[in-house]
């Protein structure tokens, strides 16, 4: 069994994540950071049903070229799937729930790559800050806890007199 180009597979996963209109895909190149792995993509889909096109897409795809995956997560999660290939391991998740778990946040150390046809290039993304959906930011506002005025309160009703 040939060795794997993991680079070449991040970078065809972010394509085909693209492809099927996901947003904000990077790859993050983990070698350095940890031995489980050397590459994720992180991908965001605005509805499940993008999540398991990207998914589906990749894995279908790989599966063509002979390349299996070790395994499949969020089979029964409808916002966040993962396909581990050992030194690559791709999310695609729903908006919140990458807003939710911050992976960039988490592997903040790790150097971002961005995709291109032309070649693998250093991200323009420096911090979660500037990563955006077209949704929402990923940055996660804060929440102001406010009361309801008065009048925008259901009335009480008067009890009833039993005759």
């Amino acid at each position: 069994m040939p060795k794997l180009d993991f680079l070449k597979l991040a970078k065809r996963a972010a394509k085909i994540a693209d492809s099927k209109k996901a947003l904000d895909t990077i790859i993050l190149d983990v070698r350095e950071l940890t031995t489980t792995t050397n590459f994720f993509v992180i991908t965001t889909a605005q509805s499940s049903p993008q999540i398991n096109a990207v998914i589906s897409g990749i894995d279908k795809t790989f599966k063509e070229d002979g390349i299996m995956s070790l395994r499949k997560e969020g089979s029964a999660n409808v916002a966040w799937k993962v396909l581990d290939y050992g030194g690559l391991i791709i999310h695609a998740m729903s908006c919140d729930i990458r807003q939710l778990y911050h992976l960039e946040a988490l592997w903040k150390d790790a150097k971002i790559l961005t995709f291109s046809d032309e070649k693998i290039k250093p991200a323009e993304i420096t911090n979660l800050k500037t990563l955006k959906t077209k949704k929402k930011s990923l940055k996660v506002p804060k929440q102001k806890n406010k009361a309801v005025p008065a009048k925008h309160l259901p009335k009480k009703s008067k009890p009833t007199k039993e005759v």
